[in-house]
């Protein structure tokens, strides 16, 4: 059984405040273990730390954001793009298209009949053209091409508007990498479900990838998603509604280019350049592996064509 302390035995003193040595405490910073009294204690995130030491604390804090910040580590967006960026893909897509353009048409020699231009006829999608001469650079090089002024000014606006919301967001190579694969998988809709004889053309396929893109961005941000979903559903009404506009292209580029946007905003952001990668060349490898079994169906059908018609077929 414990003996209660002697009424002779003197209480064992408390230290004094390191700021206030008059004052006893027997509480103390945990960061440097120097006695302090509770007017010299402040809250941190865990237990309690002496003036100095969250003084200290601040300087060191500060340092580093200013280390972080000079070696490039700003804020980010949510697809890892650094915030403040100047539009600069955007603006050289319009001017690339604008140009491509401004030569069809003074090939042509009119600005609204510039279809009959030499470039545009080599450029041009036609699955036929891709299926007996393998003219695989007509799945790319069709979404630089327009029918007439009108076409070309109403995608190029587009393109402007969607594109100084994406741009940023995503970044440079990133907001470049969804345009292209979005481009790509219009072409690929039209090549896989479209009449072989059939023509296309316009950067409607990669505009609609950025739609798709926007309205993928709103719902990771957790904005409301009412407006992107009705200006993608005037637009799909639109395909429809107007006469020789590629409903199909538009349906390839918008799916696309909403799973390539959902690669780069859901990456994980350890390892997110990796993922975001791995992502659009799993994207890339399906797409050609699409376009590879159609070209060996339309090359069948060729074969079965030309052995029944006119041809010896060779394959």
């Amino acid at each position: 059984m414990t003996q209660p302390p002697s009424p002779h035995t003197p209480p064992t003193e408390l230290p004094g405040c390191w700021w206030h040595p008059n004052r006893q405490t027997g509480l103390s910073c945990v960061r440097c273990g120097r006695p302090a009294c509770p007017e010299c204690l402040r809250e941190a995130s865990v237990g309690y730390q002496c003036i100095d030491c969250v003084q200290v604390a601040r300087r060191e804090s500060r340092t580093r954001q200013r280390q972080y910040r000079s070696a490039g580590y700003g804020s980010r967006t949510v697809a890892g793009a650094r915030l403040s960026q100047r539009l600069i893909v955007t603006p050289v897509l319009i001017a690339l298209n604008v140009l491509i353009y401004v030569v069809t048409a003074a090939q042509a020699g009119s600005p609204m009949q510039n279809q009959a231009s030499p470039l545009f006829l080599d450029w041009v999608l036609q699955p036929a053209s891709i299926v007996l001469y393998d003219e695989w650079w007509r799945l790319f090089t069709n979404g630089f091409l327009h029918y007439g002024l009108i076409h070309i000014a109403v995608n190029m606006f587009s393109l402007w508007v969607l594109g100084r919301e994406l741009e940023p967001l995503l970044g440079k190579a990133r907001f470049t990498a969804v345009y292209l694969v979005s481009l790509l998988g219009g072409s690929l809709a039209v090549f896989l479900f479209d009449d072989v004889l059939q023509e296309a053309a316009g950067a409607s396929g990669a505009i609609y990838g950025l739609l798709g893109g926007i309205l993928i961005a709103v719902l990771r941000l957790r904005l409301n998603p009412g407006p992107a979903i009705g200006i993608i559903a005037i637009n799909l009404i639109i395909s429809v509604s107007i006469a020789n506009i590629s409903l199909l292209a538009h349906l390839g580029g918008l799916v696309v280019g909403a799973i390539a946007t959902a690669a780069m905003v859901y990456a994980p952001e350890k390892r997110r350049v990796q993922w975001q990668a791995g992502a659009l060349v799993v994207i890339v490898i399906a797409l050609v592996g699409l376009v590879l079994l159609r070209d060996a169906q339309l090359a069948d059908l060729a074969c079965g064509y030309v052995r029944g018609g006119q041809v010896a077929c060779t394959t």
